[in-house]
């Protein structure tokens, strides 16, 4: 008999999960690779800027892992919404929790909940396309903006802002995404983080594209950017030195300005209807810990975009650990046949590679677990799928959204792919239609409209 196993979430470390299962397991195995969208690779499609091209060719490689033989795609399956963790337990030997670190963390400042103040995975959803995030969800009517954070994703964040609509035309932008951004009012926009240049976590190669930005110039205050480099790891020293290089830049003159800030951090966004504006108070570091030295400073800014981090989220009825935001394991085993792997399981920290290391020591825990114990699984999910009208969206269904999005793409004249903006749009592909005008609402849930769209596809057959 074979080998089931349920993989929950279909990004780098789910599908580097069922990648190990297929290479590891010495006899049959069948993997399900469940996803809550319509669309596998997690950050790799949603999360990856879209002018990063080459991180983006992953997906290349993760596409080849969903086509090997015994590993199937379910998309528009929800844990916890629509299978819980009983369910799959009975369906499957093991279940591997694979659904990463979804929520940023947040500020705790007074002014943090009002209209304008957002969480920078919102605006990174935004351009990338999620299903999640409406077209609409940003204006960009604000001539200033402050991105708080200086990690890589601040940067990528600060570096759409920067740049042109027509710098982005040959990405896979939506064209909705591409229009907002072409009326962008922004002239501005400030990065800012609490500690010195030698505490930001962006990587080199990332904070060098600022420095190459054709439409925006970059500049950072010497006082700030103050730092020695003797004994710094290369990497670090390499951060310092290009942004004291920046401080001795005179202005181009170039149509956007990006301000990178040091030792500040927020205390308050303030507003009565909407951000107006965000106060912050220099720093200084003290036994270690960032404290404040009373000195202040008010930044004009319409719009505040937070970047301080990612958190993951608690799945019905699976531990979870409020303390470090993962759920406790032992080189992967959460519990009896109940695995975790990538961020989930370690916290938000490496790079996608470090998920196919990571996903391996889980898959070498759950198959030293199984070895020689008969299986107790009692169910099979199709019919159990089928009982509650749930059709997923198959692999060939995923497939048909790629080819609708590169044909948008033609149609345009924009690159390889354009991506499809919104669960109707896809849902609409996936019900043979095209993209149809009667749009179905977004959430911030299950993206709206799939069940019926992807009876179409039906289930995957073994």
């Amino acid at each position: 008999m074979s080998l089931r196993v349920a993989v929950v979430g279909s990004g780098p470390a789910g599908i580097y999960t069922a990648e190990a299962l297929t290479r590891q397991a010495t006899g049959p195995v069948e993997v399900d690779v469940l996803e809550r969208l319509p669309t596998p690779y997690g950050l790799v499609r949603y999360g990856v800027a879209p002018d990063h091209t080459s991180i983006k060719s992953i997906a290349g490689y993760l596409r080849r892992v969903l086509e090997l033989p015994g590993v199937r795609f379910l998309g528009g399956i929800e844990f916890g919404r629509d299978v819980s963790r009983d369910d799959l337990l009975a369906c499957y030997d093991a279940v591997v929790y694979c659904t990463g670190a979804m929520v940023d963390r947040r500020m705790g400042v007074p002014g943090e909940d009002l209209p304008g103040s957002v969480a920078a995975t919102d605006f990174v959803n935004w351009y990338c396309g999620h299903p999640d995030v409406t077209a609409d969800r940003f204006l960009l009517d604000s001539p200033e903006v402050a991105v708080i954070g200086v990690g890589n994703v601040a940067v990528d964040v600060v570096r759409i802002l920067a740049k042109t609509a027509e710098e982005l035309r040959a990405t896979d932008v939506p064209e909705e995404v591409l229009s907002r951004l072409a009326a962008s009012r922004v002239k501005a926009v400030h990065m800012i983080g609490r500690r010195g240049p030698e505490h930001a976590k962006f990587t080199l190669k990332e904070l060098r594209e600022l420095g190459e930005l054709a439409n925006a110039d970059v500049r950072v205050r010497p006082e700030e950017a103050a730092a020695s480099v003797e004994g710094l790891p290369r990497q670090v020293r390499g951060n310092v030195e290009v942004l004291q290089s920046w401080a001795a830049r005179t202005p181009a003159g170039r149509p956007r300005r990006l301000d990178v800030r040091f030792w500040m951090r927020p205390v308050e966004i303030l507003g009565r209807d909407r951000v107006e504006a965000l106060k912050l108070e220099r720093t200084r570091l003290a036994d270690g810990r960032v404290v404040g030295t009373g000195e202040f400073e008010v930044l004009p800014v319409g719009m505040v975009l937070r970047s301080v981090g990612y958190r993951s989220v608690p799945l019905p009825g699976v531990p979870f650990s409020e303390a470090t935001m993962t759920v406790p394991n032992e080189a992967g085993r959460a519990g009896d046949r109940e695995y975790v792997a990538g961020w989930l399981k370690r916290g938000p920290s490496g790079v996608i590679g470090t998920n196919k290391s990571d996903a391996a020591e889980t898959v070498r825990t759950l198959l030293a677990d199984l070895s020689g114990r008969a299986p107790v699984r009692h169910a099979d999910l199709d019919p159990l799928l089928a009982r509650r009208g749930l059709l997923p969206v198959t692999y060939d269904g995923w497939r048909a959204i790629e080819a609708a999005e590169a044909a948008l793409a033609r149609s345009l004249g924009r690159g390889e792919r354009v991506k499809l903006a919104g669960a109707a749009a896809m849902a609409a592909v996936l019900e043979g239609r095209g993209p149809r005008e009667d749009k179905v609402p977004d959430g911030t849930g299950r993206p709206a409209g799939l069940e019926g769209a992807a009876g179409a596809e039906g289930l995957a057959s073994r």
